[in-house]
C-alpha cells in the first residue's frame, strides 16, 4: 500500500523540483560502520550475517519516512513498506536479482529471505521474476573488497528513485573490533544529507543491539 504526499504542502516542494529535473540527482556517502556485535549476534543465532545486516538495514529504512517515498511521474508517493532488490550470488560467478520481502521478526525475515536465495540460486540470468512495484531499495554486497567509495552503473533515462545500499569486505582490527564499509546512494529529490545521516544512526543503533 501507498500513500500520494501533498506536494504542494511539503516544505521540500522547491528541492523536489530543483533536483528531480539533473541528470545525476542521486548523491550518496560511504561509512565505516562497527559490526562487531553484530557479527556476534547473528552466530549466537547461527544465523548469515548478510542476512543479518540486510534485516537491520530494512528496518532502519522503514523507520525514516524518507527512505519509503518514490517518485511517480510528477507526483510522490509514500510507502507503507519497504522491502529488498538484493543480489545474490551463484556458484558460477553470476547473480540475479531477488525481491526479499521485510518483516520486522528476524526470524520470520530469515525464512523469507533464505527461501529467495535458494531460488536464485537455482535459477539462471539476471531477471528471473517481475518487479511491479518499486517499493524497494537496491541492495548489494561486495565481498572481496574493503572500499572508501563506490559508484553504480545507471541509465540516466530510467526513472528511478530507489535508495542503494552496498557494504564491502568486513575487516577485523588487532583489538578484535569488526567494521565494514556501507555505501548508501539516494535520491536528493526526496531527501537531504540530514535523512541520510538519521538512516546511518539508526543502522548504528540497531548493529549495536
Amino acid at each position: 500500500m501507498k500513500t500520494l504526499l501533498d506536494l504542494e504542502n511539503w516544505n521540500r516542494k522547491e528541492h523536489f523540483k530543483h533536483f528531480k529535473q539533473m541528470e545525476e540527482p542521486f548523491f550518496g556517502a560511504t561509512v565505516e560502520i562497527d559490526c562487531t556485535k553484530a557479527y556476534q549476534t547473528a552466530k549466537s543465532m547461527n544465523a548469515s550475517f548478510f542476512i543479518f545486516y540486510l534485516h537491520k538495514t530494512l528496518a532502519a529504512v522503514n523507520a525514516v519516512e524518507n527512505f519509503k517515498y518514490r517518485i511517480s511521474g510528477e507526483q510522490i508517493y509514500i510507502n507503507d513498506r519497504v522491502d529488498a532488490s538484493a543480489t545474490i550470488g551463484r556458484e558460477d560467478g553470476t547473480f540475479g536479482f531477488s525481491l526479499i520481502e521485510y518483516h520486522p521478526d528476524f526470524k520470520t525475515f530469515e525464512q523469507i529471505a533464505l527461501k529467495e536465495i535458494e531460488r536464485i540460486q537455482n535459477t539462471t540470468g539476471l531477471f528471473t521474476r517481475s518487479f511491479d512495484d518499486d517499493n524497494l531499495i537496491h541492495f548489494s554486497a561486495i565481498p572481496w573488497l574493503n572500499f572508501t567509495s563506490l559508484t553504480h552503473a545507471r541509465s540516466f533515462t530510467y526513472p528511478d528513485s530507489c535508495p542503494k545500499v552496498s557494504f564491502g569486505k568486513m575487516m577485523v582490527s588487532e583489538t578484535g573490533k569488526r567494521t565494514i564499509s556501507m555505501a548508501v546512494y539516494v535520491h536528493h529529490g526526496l531527501m537531504d544529507g540530514m535523512h541520510l545521516g538519521q538512516f546511518v544512526d539508526l543502522f548504528q543503533e540497531l548493529m549495536n543491539q
